[in-house]
Parts: C-alpha cells; structure tokens; sequence
C-alpha cells in the first residue's frame, strides 16, 4: 500500500496529493487495476496459434528487411 506523509506541518494538501499521485503512477498500480476491471475469456487454441503464426511472419519479414537493408 502507498502511503504518503507531510514533510512538514506547513505543507499544503495540493502538494500532498501530487506526490501521492506521482507515487502510485510510478508503481504501475492504476495500469494493473484497470487490466483487471473486467472479465476477458481465454482465448481458444486455434486463436492462440493464428496469432502466433502471424506473429512470426511479421517476425521473420522485419528481420529480412532488416538484412537487406532498408
């Protein structure tokens, strides 16, 4: 849990409260949070394969772009 503390008794809330973001933005807690706010189904074997075979055909063009050059 991310706590945040006054650094002294003169700081304002505004200040207070930026920190406070800034904290949890760099945590990655808000980006976790909404990844699992809602319910997404696994997807079916012949998905996972068309998307790995895809995803190696776009592989293996960019690395044969990459040896000829361009």
């Amino acid at each position: 849990m991310i706590m945040v503390t006054k650094k002294d008794s003169n700081e304002s809330v505004e200040n207070l409260l930026r920190r406070f973001n800034r904290k949890v933005q760099q945590a990655g807690v808000m980006t976790v949070a909404k990844s699992i706010q809602y319910f997404e189904k696994q997807p079916s074997k012949r998905d996972r394969r068309t998307r790995a075979i895809v995803r190696n055909e776009r592989r293996a063009a960019k690395i044969k772009k990459l040896k000829m050059g361009r």
